[in-house]
């Protein structure tokens, strides 16, 4: 399934697709965890996206260091997911768009979100210290107390994921982030075993970047 930018007919069909794949393996249960994983996952691909449409915009080089600081205050202070919509035709023209896909194979259910574009350096070390944040947390209630009113970028997708995936059982851990130069990507991926796979290890890694 590709989106630009995901409306009420774009998660009518996600939750739909979803539905038809738990169902199909008697594992219902887990729906709110893959639905809210998806959408979490998907808004943090659209900013992505959009954040690059906005730097082009303010023509302003995002690999530059100091443009890249200056278009971020003007991001964070300007945009939010209403706003969203605003942007869906420049994606569809930029040809940038987000990738939801979601298989069962080997009693594990994979859900990944795709962008077509790597990282940037600073966005992978951001991404790194939300995964380290997020670990402070055990639900949300303790997010927000901390945070209040400012959670928007402030890491509330992989937090939000990781404590759903712990009060579902499994290990927050299966939340990764690969990036490759390479391929011209960035997958965010779920990777939820349905047969009680032992945790991982305490050094296991969620971002990859090559």
């Amino acid at each position: 399934m590709i989106t630009y930018v995901m409306g009420d007919i774009g998660e009518a069909k996600l939750k739909y697709i979803l539905f038809r794949i738990l169902g199909s393996v008697g594992r219902e249960d887990l729906m709110e965890l893959f639905y809210t994983a998806a959408k979490e996952l998907i808004v943090n691909s659209t900013k992505a996206a959009i954040k690059r449409i906005i730097f082009g915009e303010l023509k302003l080089n995002i690999q530059n260091l100091q443009d890249y600081e200056e278009g971020m205050k003007f991001f964070k202070s300007s945009l939010n997911e209403r706003k969203f919509p605003a942007y869906k035709k420049q994606m569809r023209e930029s040809g940038l768009f987000v990738k939801i896909t979601c298989i069962y194979k080997k009693d594990k259910i994979n859900l990944e979100i795709r962008n077509n574009f790597p990282l940037l350096p600073i966005e992978a070390e951001r991404v790194k210290e939300k995964f380290i944040n997020a670990k402070k947390y055990d639900n949300l209630f303790e997010f927000f107390m901390e945070h209040g009113d400012s959670t928007e970028g402030a890491g509330m997708g992989i937090t939000m994921v990781e404590i759903l995936l712990s009060q579902s059982g499994f290990d927050r851990r299966l939340l990764s982030i690969y990036s490759s130069e390479r391929k011209k990507e960035t997958v965010a991926r779920v990777e939820v075993h349905l047969s009680g796979i032992p945790k991982s290890s305490e050094t296991h890694e969620q971002l990859f970047v090559e």
